[in-house]
């Protein structure tokens, strides 16, 4: 019985002063970081009692000596993209990823690097293209996994054929065991003497027939303890079999990994067949050509992807409805070419491709990486856990085990979506399996239990690469027989005699179906403002999976997500852990206050709302509309904070000041009125209040109606309270480019608004008012086929997105009508202006990348000639965010990931490009320079008239 959250929060303060009177630095005991780690990236929830990011060894040191004093478990994380329940655990969770992040060293002659546990593999990547080298395994989350984690689960990846397991690649480990004793472990060093390592050549010694026999099997046998390792004929390699030992029997503070050099020459060959166990039977068939890479992927997926991201996404496949993906290397460009031709036609496929392109190459193999959050959903339309996601079979039995799997899954009444490394012959599989219904926890046991008695038939493993967790250690006696068993609690008991390090796993498991996180959760009462795509809250919070892609630094690619988890490195303020903190909210059982939970806002309060994850988050999680959520059913008929009247009502207030401009403007200059201004509507002293315009947009437009053209295609401009009252000149730009376009501008009678301020202050029942208005008012336009283009990319992406949730789909015309200036331009085939020697550095607005797309803008800059910097990440304002209080320090960091490093970069005068006109108030404010309107950019090389 879960011990009473007043205790529980006793023993977590005590501890907390325990630790830091060790020593011990960074020591989280609140209830927000608490739910945020929770879970990992599996199917279970287990609270912590505290979280403790160690600064060095010495650290590490004083938690174990303190914890083994208390009887407190430990649970090392790494990166928390653990998919068996590896990370998470009822003690003190370890979370190397903050502090112990540092690569002590590359030596690119000995083609080896020294690193702390914490080093996202990415950033080891980096370091060591430097000398033309890279660590070997690949696995997809490369770009938030820790090495640290990769020893802990061994993990593989998608190259394995190529470069190894993990426990291939490491030479060396430091760290210490669960007793305390401290061990240094080399590749090159015989294992010395030491009471743990004395214990462990006694357990090696007294099952040698066993290790023998049921060992080392084949390449992916990752399940269990890898007692191969110990056998004399092996070298009684101690520091081998820790690697995949899943933090249960010692703690890594450093480890020294071989680093290897990549082929000159790499081809991607494409083989098409009619279904994936097809794919399965010609495994066998493909490894002989020495392939570093040998991935298969069923169509079910690449549908997903073409509903969520479009056909644009997926470069042309061979024919078929599943694909091996081979990857083929070598220093000689012709042997690797004629490898590639032998390979195609001896392959068995219905149809081939040699994919030579390497945006085409990209695309696909990301569409592989992303396989864990594209299978979130079956193909019928439901929620898809993971629980059963890397089981492994010897190559040569693949095409049998993935049809007799398939076969399982029908008869259960589930479905999933198969792909994998299939030149491993492991699977990855996520399954619907019917959790939140009445015995639906019965129906997981029961398929876990029949496939595992399956995989074990094929002589293969439950787990390929993943580990066994919470999700399979119950299993094991399926895998193993009783000596093998024996020898892992032999193992556990001289290494971790205290069960200290991650009870439950591996040796004494905890039962497959305790501590699901989605059974425990409930459904919320009360009416919701928005929609989720048919989802109740429960299960749209519930996308999130963790696969932990939030956590990565996308921005050098276009990418937005996470900002604020960029600037704080604290899980907390990552969507994976918001996400953690409002499914801890929903089950409430420690998050109990639901949606006023001072957890939920503390997680909530800096997402900036940039709508990077509705666009990146590959399962689909959007975080914005949980805030708004969150915020209209925590205020809705309450008094709300200044900064929803303030800024939420800011189109409005605007509207009433553009009655005096000038008198507005002068009182806000007043000194000390524009202070008190500020801060009655809750913004930083810091921030400047934009001037109004003397004159609107809309007024000039009436005013010069005689000087335009009265021919041309009619489009309709949605004409924005940002362009309108702040910045008409933008407007102005927009007209002159549209005419010279051969389109005709018009603007509809009645002033109109997106409510975006009012979506984002979670306002949503003025919203709904607000967008019933504004698209019942262009419904005609829509109608009569008039394109409606927006000019404020934000305002733009309510009509294409927001919309759609809040007013349902009444919605959609006007939704499918509206355009962006590039997206309209584009599609007109207008030539624009010669930018020939202009430098760009362009900000793409977070919701203009995330709902519409930049790629209509960058074929236009490109069509002009234009030389264009391209920045990732957020400018850091979005919106009302960077305005309020106590988001200024968060807003400046945002921008220093890549705004502002990227204009102090920019060429002597260079344009600033920036449609939002958050992101040029983020200039404005920042720097010294002036951002720039795409309409703008461009009317500026028009002729003169």
């Amino acid at each position: 019985m879960a011990e009473p959250p007043v205790r529980q929060r006793a023993a977590a303060d005590r501890l907390a002063g325990l630790l830091r009177k060790a020593g011990v630095r960074d020591v989280l005991s609140d209830d927000t970081t608490r739910a945020a780690y929770s879970s990992d990236a599996s199917l279970y929830r287990v609270r912590p009692l505290l979280v403790v990011r160690p600064g060095d060894e010495a650290e590490v040191r004083g938690v174990m000596e303190v914890c083994r004093d208390e009887g407190v478990p430990i649970v090392p994380r790494g990166g928390g993209t653990s998919v068996a329940g590896n990370a998470i655990g009822a003690g003190v969770v370890l979370d190397f990823s903050r502090h112990m992040t540092s690569i002590v060293g590359v030596d690119a002659d000995r083609r080896l690097a020294v690193v702390q546990p914490g080093v996202i593999q990415a950033d080891l990547q980096r370091a060591a293209a430097g000398a033309g080298l890279r660590f070997g395994p690949d696995p997809s989350t490369v770009s938030r996994c820790t090495i640290g984690g990769m020893i802990g689960n061994n993990a593989c990846g998608s190259r394995t054929l190529g470069y190894g397991r993990t426990s291939d690649n490491v030479l060396g480990l430091r760290g210490y065991f669960g007793n305390g004793e401290r061990f240094g472990l080399d590749s090159d060093t015989p294992p010395g003497g030491g009471t743990t390592l004395d214990a462990l050549r006694d357990v090696a010694l007294s099952n040698l027939s066993t290790i023998r026999t049921e060992f080392g099997t084949f390449g992916r046998q990752v399940s269990g303890y890898a007692l191969e390792h110990l056998a004399p004929e092996r070298g009684f390699d101690v520091r081998r079999m820790l690697v995949g030992s899943e933090g249960t029997l010692a703690v890594t503070t450093e480890a020294t990994v071989r680093l290897v050099r990549d082929p000159a020459h790499a081809v991607l060959v494409v083989l098409g067949y009619d279904d994936i166990g097809s794919a399965g039977d010609a495994t066998p068939d493909v490894l002989p050509f020495g392939p570093t890479a040998c991935e298969g992927i069923d169509a079910r997926i690449v549908d997903v992807v073409r509903r969520r991201r479009g056909a644009h996404a997926v470069p042309g496949l061979p024919r078929g409805r599943a694909w091996l993906f081979v990857e083929l290397a070598g220093d000689d460009a012709r042997e690797v070419a004629e490898r590639a031709r032998s390979l195609m036609e001896s392959a068995g496929a219905v149809d081939s491709r040699l994919v030579t392109d390497p945006d085409a190459r990209a695309a696909l193999w990301g569409i592989r990486a992303d396989g864990a959050g594209l299978s979130g959903r079956s193909a019928a339309g439901l929620p898809a856990h993971a629980g059963w996601e890397d089981a492994a079979v010897p190559p040569d039995r693949l095409g049998a085990y993935l049809r007799d799997f398939e076969a399982l899954m029908e008869s259960a009444g589930v479905g999933g979506l198969p792909y994998g490394h299939f030149g491993d012959g492991c699977v990855h599989i996520r399954i619907d399996w019917p959790l939140e219904s009445s015995g639906g926890t019965q129906v997981f046991r029961d398929f876990l239990t029949a496939a595992a008695r399956l995989v074990a038939g094929y002589g293969g493993s439950l787990s390929g690469e993943h580990g066994d967790g919470r999700a399979r250690s119950e299993l094991l006696p399926l895998m193993y027989g009783p000596e093998a068993l024996a020898a892992f609690a032999a193992v556990k008991r001289a290494c971790d005699p205290g069960n200290l390090l991650n009870p439950g796993v591996v040796v004494e498991p905890g039962p497959v179906d305790a501590d699901l996180r989605v059974p425990a959760a409930r459904g919320l009462r009360g009416e919701l403002a928005l929609t989720y795509g048919g989802d109740d809250f429960n299960r749209a919070v519930h996308r999130c999976t963790g696969v932990g892609k939030c956590r990565a630094d996308n921005s050098a690619s276009g990418g937005v997500m996470c900002p604020s988890y960029l600037a704080t490195r604290d899980e907390r303020h990552s969507t994976r852990g918001r996400a953690r903190v409002l499914q801890e909210m929903v089950n409430g059982s420690a998050v109990t206050d639901g949606w006023r939970s001072a957890e939920v806002h503390e997680a909530l309060d800096l997402c900036l709302s940039c709508k990077g994850c509705t666009a990146e988050c590959p399962t689909g999680v959007d975080m914005p509309a949980f805030k708004a959520e969150v915020l209209h059913q925590t205020y809705r008929r309450r008094l709300r904070p200044a900064a929803h009247y303030g800024l939420g009502w800011l189109p409005r207030w605007a509207r009433l000041a553009s009655a005096a401009p000038r008198l507005a403007n002068a009182v806000l200059r007043v000194p000390g009125l524009g202070h008190t201004a500020r801060a009655m509507a809750g913004v930083d002293r810091r921030r400047t209040i934009p001037p109004l315009a003397e004159q609107t947009f809309r007024d000039w437009f009436a005013g010069t109606r005689a000087e335009r053209a009265s021919t041309g295609t009619p489009v309709v401009l949605f004409v924005d309270s940002f362009t309108n009252h702040f910045t008409p000149e933008v407007g102005r730009a927009t007209v002159a480019v549209l005419e010279d376009a051969g389109f005709r501008p018009e603007l509809p009678d009645q002033h109109m608004c997106c409510g975006l301020t009012w979506i984002s202050t979670g306002q949503l029942d003025a919203a709904k008012r607000i967008l019933r208005r504004t698209v019942g008012a262009l419904e005609s336009y829509a109608a009569a086929g008039t394109p409606i283009v927006g000019m404020e990319p934000s305002c733009t992406a309510v009509l294409r997105g927001d919309a759609r949730h809040l007013i349902g789909a009444g919605a959609e015309a006007v939704a499918h009508s509206t355009r962006t200036l590039a997206e309209l331009l584009v599609g007109a085939g207008w030539t624009p202006p010669d930018l020939r020697g202009a430098d760009v550095v362009a900000q793409p607005h977070c919701h203009h990348n995330a709902v519409m797309s930049w790629d209509a803008d960058a074929a236009l800059l490109e069509a002009a000639n234009a030389r264009v910097r391209r920045v990732g990440g957020c400018c850091g304002l979005a919106g009302n965010f960077g305005v309020e209080k106590g988001h200024y320090e968060v807003s400046v960091a945002v921008a220093e990931q890549q705004l502002l490093p990227a204009v102090r970069d920019a060429p002597a005068g260079a344009h600033l490009l920036a449609d939002g006109y958050s992101c040029r108030t983020q200039l404005a404010d920042l720097t010294d320079g002036e951002g720039l309107h795409l309409a703008q950019l461009l009317a500026a090389r028009l002729p003169r008239r």
